[in-house]
């Protein structure tokens, strides 16, 4: 569900090298010896404000297009000519073009990991815009997928008025193609094509929400999680991985309203789920299981499920967790000490 590169993006980026070469072979190329054509500034009328829709396209308010002018686009043709050598190297062209978009999309996405996030904007901007380019519509997955990219690299930049009108556009444009597309008969659209529409909504829902913890809007939060928890457990099981992490993040929200039973019924449900099919982030779960008990005053409880969590975290070497937990567990003997 959370995979950076997901085969929806690989998929896309064929189907529009592919219409490409339909279309014209000598257009295939983005700039001089297929490296990115030069950036431009995106027309005032594509630039909408927030809460539009996503009719206008409200995250390309962010996106600068890569183009290239129809005149130098006539004026190469003329150089080419009609057929001759063009014709011949099209096949070549056309698969040097899908090797070298390939390698762009993996690029963006390790220097997204790496927290290059300059580098990973650029990127990303010029495979959307050779996707859009090629004639894959916005509300593509693929473009989606980048889109939430780019919205979260916004996030990360500080750049709020961006991040909100990306994850806005990503949200609003799923629910819209879900509804439009929920009766279509399989030979149409089958039912897995369906059932990663939702999946991607539920990654969107999920990421606009870590976002609105972080920017302290905890009840807003909690409405994305509760939508995200929905999606996961329908189509992946109650069981799945993610969906355990998806309860745990919304007793997170809960908890920093306040509402702590609530938030102990999910993370304890998240917990003992995380043990029976020994989930691989059982330890953070438990961190934050204990976390919420301890905000309950049930100390005694939170310690021993500090206790456990901390073994399960120096198992998986963990250092980071084995630190915060160790944190956590003196915090804990502090608030549990009586007062003399």
């Amino acid at each position: 569900m959370y995979r950076l590169l997901s085969p929806s993006l690989g998929r896309g980026l064929l189907r529009a090298a592919g219409r490409r070469c339909r279309d014209c072979s000598a257009r295939l190329l983005l700039g001089p010896a297929g490296g990115p054509a030069p950036e431009v500034g995106v027309p005032a009328s594509r630039v909408a404000p927030r809460g539009r829709g996503p009719g206008l396209l409200p995250l390309l308010a962010a996106l600068a297009w890569f183009s290239r002018p129809a005149a130098a686009e006539e004026e190469e043709e003329e150089r080419q000519g009609a057929g001759g050598a063009a014709a011949e190297g099209a096949v070549d062209e056309t698969e040097a073009e899908i090797i070298q978009l390939l390698k762009r999309a993996k690029m963006a996405n390790l220097a997204f990991i790496r927290g290059q996030l300059e580098n990973a904007e650029k990127l990303f901007k010029a495979t959307m815009s050779y996707l859009l380019g090629g004639g894959m519509q916005q509300e593509d997955n693929a473009i989606i997928e980048i889109s939430l990219k780019l919205a979260s690299i916004y996030a990360a930049q500080n750049r709020q008025e961006f991040a909100l009108a990306g994850y806005e556009f990503c949200i609003s444009t799923l629910e819209e193609k879900i509804e439009r597309e929920k009766e279509l008969a399989e030979d149409i659209l089958s039912v897995e094509e369906k059932a990663n529409t939702h999946l991607l909504l539920g990654m969107c829902l999920d990421t606009y929400a870590r976002y609105l913890l972080f920017s302290k809007q905890p009840a807003q939060a909690q409405r994305m999680y509760e939508k995200a928890l929905q999606i996961s457990e329908e189509i992946l099981g109650e069981r799945h991985p993610q969906t355990i992490v998806l309860m745990s993040d919304l007793a997170t929200t809960l908890d920093a309203q306040g509402r702590f039973d609530e938030a102990c019924v999910y993370v304890q449900k998240a917990s003992d789920l995380a043990r029976q099919i020994e989930h691989p982030e059982l330890h953070m779960l438990l961190s934050n299981l204990a976390a919420i008990l301890m905000h309950r005053e049930r100390y005694a409880q939170a310690k021993e499920i500090y206790q456990e969590a901390l073994k399960q975290a120096e198992l998986k070497r963990d250092e980071v967790s084995i630190q915060h937990i160790r944190e956590e567990l003196a915090e804990l003997s502090r608030k549990s000490r009586p007062f003399t």
